[in-house]
């Protein structure tokens, strides 16, 4: 997540420095008169900040619609990989039932002994 975010940033950096080096079109007229000099890259940072927190925004949205989304990717991932083991090799469901019971109370004993040290 933090590789994720650290490049969101980047993303976000750069396009700050494109908009703010890159020659702009809009006239900003107050009193019939262009704002010119500092006024006019004061009035433009203003509009460069409200995108910036935009896509922060979306950024941080995004971050988690695709964690979640990976969730269920991998859950149904893992369901089909069971399903295509079960279909490729039938004849090993009889043996493993037993080994996934005796797993889950190796697991259980294991937890209930480690959890009073």
């Amino acid at each position: 997540m933090k590789n994720v975010a650290l490049v969101l940033v980047l993303v976000v950096l750069a396009l700050l420095a494109w908009v703010l080096l890159s020659s702009s079109h809009v006239v900003i007229t107050v009193n019939g008169q262009p704002l010119i000099g500092p006024m006019r890259l004061a009035a433009e940072g203003w509009g460069v900040l409200v995108a910036v927190v935009a896509l922060f925004c979306a950024a941080i949205l995004l971050a988690f619609v695709f964690a979640g989304i990976g969730l269920l990717v991998l859950g149904a991932l893992v369901f089909a990989g069971v399903l295509l083991a079960w279909l490729a090799f039938p004849f090993l469901l009889p043996l493993l039932i037993p080994l996934v019971i005796v797993w889950l109370f190796v697991a259980a004993f294991r937890g209930r002994r480690s959890g009073k040290d």
